[in-house]
């Protein structure tokens, strides 16, 4: 293999391995909030909502590190059957939060992982994965 075929090669590799791993666009949440609001003990995280729910498809195919680099460590974290994984984010008082236990589910994002750690789904919801 001569040099500018090495070249080609190391720069393609160095590409794919971080296409996926830069922060991914939020459109107009204001992340400053989000990041501050761990569990969704402040109720600032459910002011984006509408946000969420125009932008959760642009996130299918992210890794589970653009997701880390954009919303910060999840607030919960599960592993399903050494396949899939949900990073949960709470949008509501979850039962973290120092205040009374809340009445209901609290509402939250969902990201669902596959086994190479792509983002195959999102949903918002107040249902456990």
């Amino acid at each position: 293999m001569n040099k500018f075929s090495r070249i080609i090669l190391f720069l393609l590799t160095l590409t794919l391995a971080f296409s996926c791993r830069f922060k991914k666009d939020t459109g107009s949440i204001d992340m400053d909030n989000w990041l501050s609001d761990r569990n969704g003990c402040k109720g600032l995280r459910i002011k984006d909502l509408k946000e969420i729910e125009r932008l959760k498809n642009s996130f299918l195919g992210a890794d589970n590190q653009a997701l880390i680099v954009t919303f910060g460590r999840p607030d919960r974290v599960d592993l399903i059957d050494k396949s899939q994984t949900y990073f949960t984010y709470f949008l509501e008082p979850s039962i973290r939060c120092d205040e009374a236990e809340p009445k209901k589910e609290p509402l939250r994002v969902l990201f669902r992982l596959n086994s190479i750690e792509r983002v195959s789904e999102v949903n918002i919801t107040t249902q456990n994965p």
